[in-house]
């Protein structure tokens, strides 16, 4: 049996789907049972932020997908952390023999906000003594769906720092693949995997892409991380935590989030999927006008 958290998410979503479509035996835990009922699968409501909630979705599991949503720090700290190491040491209380953790790209100790949560994450993981897998994403594709990651799209227009960089956004779709193999398999037990598209892209690149697909203009406007730290400040975000997003955006300039791995075809033995592939696949689901 394998517990899905983050089921209702970008990932999730189309995990949970494949799961269905494969005859898997699973679960999902989620916060809102509305959400999980809408699932159309078995699930357990639980929170987070209470442990004790959590416990009676681990029973008769032996495999986890970790995965749950990012939240703005209290009192310094990314509570992601929080819940994602409480759910490790229960599942290891709990006898489950494996975890795949989604990670982050460039997860590292000196990285900024995710990359050093997903880090100190991953080293709890791999301290706990239950076999794990790590898939580490690059940008989401849908980001330009949910308005995360300065993919929002306003009247029209991306407004973000990314300037030029190029970044090889990756298909959810195709991440949630990559995790449904290693959860129903003996493949990448101790291993990590760097999982991006098949091509890196400039926001006006994708701008362009977008306008084609949707038959409406949609116009990239680069603005300097300064500016833009000010609107995530406007729109709730605590000062520091809107220095560090863009200065993240700022360093796709570097070429950083640029490179293509064979991470999808290594593990699903087939290429993933492009920007033109999912924005036929998705079409409906923008609403710009």
């Amino acid at each position: 049996m394998i517990l899905v958290t983050g089921a209702t998410g970008a990932i999730g979503q189309h995990l949970v789907a494949q799961l269905k479509r494969d005859g898997v035996p699973f679960r999902a835990l989620v916060r809102d049972e509305a959400k999980g009922r809408a699932l159309g699968c078995d699930f357990v409501v639980g929170d987070f932020d209470d442990p004790d909630s959590i416990t009676p979705a681990l029973h008769g599991v032996d495999r986890l997908l970790l995965n749950t949503p990012f939240a703005l720090p209290v009192n310094g700290e990314l509570p992601m952390i929080r819940w994602q190491n409480t759910l490790i040491d229960a599942a290891s209380a709990a006898g489950v023999r494996r975890i795949v953790k989604v990670s982050v790209w460039r997860a590292r100790a000196e990285g900024k906000l995710g990359e050093n949560a997903h880090w100190r994450i991953e080293q709890h993981l791999k301290a706990s003594g239950v076999p794990w897998t790590v898939l580490r994403p690059n940008a989401f594709m849908q980001n330009f769906i949910t308005g995360a990651a300065g993919g929002a799209i306003v009247d029209g227009t991306i407004v973000n720092c990314y300037g030029d960089g190029r970044l090889a956004y990756v298909d959810c779709v195709d991440i949630a693949a990559c995790a449904a193999e290693v959860l129903t398999s003996d493949r990448g037990v101790g291993q990590s995997y760097d999982l991006t598209g098949p091509e890196a892209l400039t926001q006006a690149e994708i701008a362009a892409k977008l306008s084609a697909a949707l038959g409406r203009t949609v116009r990239y406007v680069g603005v300097p991380p300064a500016e833009m730290a000010d609107t995530l400040t406007r729109n709730g975000f605590p000062a520091e935590v809107a220095r560090e997003v863009t200065a993240l955006m700022a360093e796709a300039t570097t070429g950083v989030m640029a490179i293509t791995t064979t991470g999808v075809r290594d593990l699903i033995g087939r290429e993933p999927r492009t920007f033109d592939e999912f924005l036929a696949s998705n079409r409906d689901a923008f609403d710009i006008r």
